[in-house]
């Protein structure tokens, strides 16, 4: 049987739960820079209840947040990813945890996607990098 994704089953998070704060500690601690988070849980269309969206300069430091925050999500919070993408190329990691999907993006990536020009319904919060 395939896995599904299904929020129903988990818990639901805000921005005080731990693997919330974990994760934004894991991009500041890699100095992940323009950190963000989207707050999705008002929108019924959204696939997750959180996007946190972050820069990183080069293919090395994607890679190197990518793997920090799945490392300090596991350790701290015994938590691992639903499914994790782009890890190739490390243009755009995208790392799912299905009520946080987490977004480490190359500059060029962020401003060709805009996914908070997509989302702008969503009530959104900078994080110091």
């Amino acid at each position: 049987m395939l896995a599904t994704r299904n929020r129903q089953r988990v818990a639901r998070i805000t921005r005080n739960s731990k693997i919330f704060k974990t994760i934004i500690h894991a991009i500041q601690e890699k100095k992940g820079e323009k950190i963000i988070s989207l707050d999705l849980r008002k929108i019924h269309e959204a696939v997750a209840d959180f996007f946190i969206i972050c820069e990183a300069r080069n293919h090395i430091q994607v890679k190197a947040i990518a793997d920090f925050v799945e490392e300090q999500v596991q350790k701290i919070c015994n938590e691992s990813p639903y499914k994790h993408e782009g890890r190739q190329a490390s243009q755009w990691v995208l790392i799912d945890y299905v009520n946080i999907v987490v977004h480490v993006m190359q500059p060029e990536s962020r401003n060709f996607y805009r996914l908070e020009e997509m989302w702008s319904d969503a009530k959104h919060e900078e994080h110091e990098g």
